[in-house]
């Protein structure tokens, strides 16, 4: 059963006096466990199908269905609180929070589940910032930690919640190259350990060449799918012209 499934799913929104459509007669199923790619150029609406996902937005036409759950006329608390035990977000800015230390950060949204005690939550801060080897940095503010150090506390914050699903929106943006694959290879690791789903929204061909699956999407509407198989890229679904075609991996 898909942990996600967006049917038929367009977004518009006013920009000034003027109404763009940012998605049109979307229809996406995504797998539990797999590490899937939304590509696209700036504009083509990968961001706003990755927010829709997400339950940050909501769609003015169709239906969205997370791990079992129809969220299509769900209030904002109760979209709330799918997003806090169900989802979690990754983004190119980290949003960590200044003030508080790394392992603050990874706790922070822990402190909205009632039901942890501290020390639970201490353990699993102590778990997950281990996991992406940050133990020795757990009592650094992030103006003390490099970039890619920043991003391991994001990554480690988005686990810590025991999410099923990882929305990444263009994690590798504001990192150098090298820095970026080390962080690809970290969630890479991540994904085929525990079987977390994870959903990147991206242009960079290193993130498109890491992952299992592929979307393509322009002018608000997907124009390809596919997967790998055997190191090299088969699409189920491609309706783009042949020079946008993806190289053989």
């Amino acid at each position: 059963m898909p942990i996600v499934q967006v049917e038929h799913v367009s977004k518009r929104f006013l920009l000034g006096d003027q109404l763009v459509q940012a998605l049109e007669d979307v229809t996406l199923s995504i797998e539990p466990g797999v590490f899937l790619a939304i590509a696209g150029p700036s504009g083509s609406g990968k961001s706003t199908l990755l927010n829709i996902i997400g339950c940050i937005d909501t769609p003015s036409a169709g239906r969205v269905v997370i791990d079992g759950h129809d969220v299509s006329d769900r209030t904002p608390d109760q979209l709330a609180d799918l997003r806090a035990r169900t989802i979690g977000f990754i983004f190119q800015t980290f949003n960590l929070l200044p003030v508080l230390s790394a392992e603050e950060n990874v706790e922070y949204p822990l402190l909205q589940m009632p039901e942890l005690s501290k020390k639970e939550r201490a353990e699993r801060v102590r778990h997950y910032l281990g996991m992406v080897g940050l133990s020795k940095y757990a009592d650094h503010r992030p103006n003390q930690l490099s970039g890619g150090q920043r991003q391991r506390v994001a990554i480690a914050r988005a686990l810590a919640t025991h999410s099923k699903i990882v929305l990444a929106d263009e994690p590798t943006a504001n990192l150098d190259s090298k820095t970026g694959s080390s962080i690809l290879k970290l969630m890479r690791d991540i994904n085929r350990q525990s079987g977390t789903t994870f959903v990147f929204s991206t242009h960079d061909r290193k993130v498109m060449n890491m992952a299992d699956r592929l979307v393509r999407i322009a002018d608000g509407q997907i124009t390809a799918l596919g997967m790998k198989a055997e190191g090299r890229w088969v699409f189920v679904q491609d309706r783009r012209p042949r020079d946008e075609e993806d190289p053989e991996i």
